[in-house]
């Protein structure tokens, strides 16, 4: 019940550390997956008011955004898109390291454009009291976690992908290792 796997350059994990690492990673690909659906099935979706509220440091980079109609498209899609594959990666365990990443990123410009820092005020009140440190920040750090342990590699997509790609299955390295 305690046994290890491990897979190049990567650390070995017991059974519970894997199992818990893919429960995370499929729960945060669901949080991801369905904030992009709900913004791509409403049809008056915009980030425009968010990038608008922006405070602190990148606020005139994310307002200028929200001010020209065609930047906003873009961005508007790419924000869409890009929760619907970062979901969808974590959740099949496809690409997982750089689905990690760039969830992370994503969630990074979030937190940059309406951080929780005493004096900030947003039109919108936040979920909690936060202090500098808020759920989208944490939700970025999580993902940082998952590139560093790609569990895709064990249980995802990833994993058919390095078969196709001739590298042996993690549990392969761990039976050639003991061997």
């Amino acid at each position: 019940m305690n046994a290890k796997v491990q897979t190049q350059g990567i650390p070995r994990l017991t059974s519970f550390q894997l199992t818990s690492l893919v429960i995370v990673r499929i729960l945060v690909g669901w949080h991801i997956l369905y904030e992009g659906m709900v913004k791509l099935l409403s049809s008056n979706w915009s980030s425009a008011g968010f990038l608008m509220d922006s405070k602190w440091i990148l606020a005139d980079f994310f307002q200028s955004m929200a001010a020209d109609p065609t930047t906003l498209s873009v961005v508007d899609t790419l924000n869409i898109w890009g929760l619907i594959l970062i979901g969808l990666g974590l959740i099949l365990g496809a690409f997982t390291r750089m689905a990690s990443i760039a969830g992370a990123l994503l969630l990074f410009f979030y937190y940059l454009s309406h951080p929780p820092l005493v004096g900030l005020s947003y039109a919108l009140p936040s979920e909690g009291s936060y202090l500098i440190v808020n759920k989208t920040l944490i939700e970025a750090a999580v993902l940082l976690i998952m590139a560093a342990f790609p569990t895709g590699k064990y249980i995802g997509i990833d994993r058919i992908i390095d078969r196709i790609k001739g590298n042996p299955a993690p549990e392969e390295t761990e039976k050639e290792a003991v061997a």
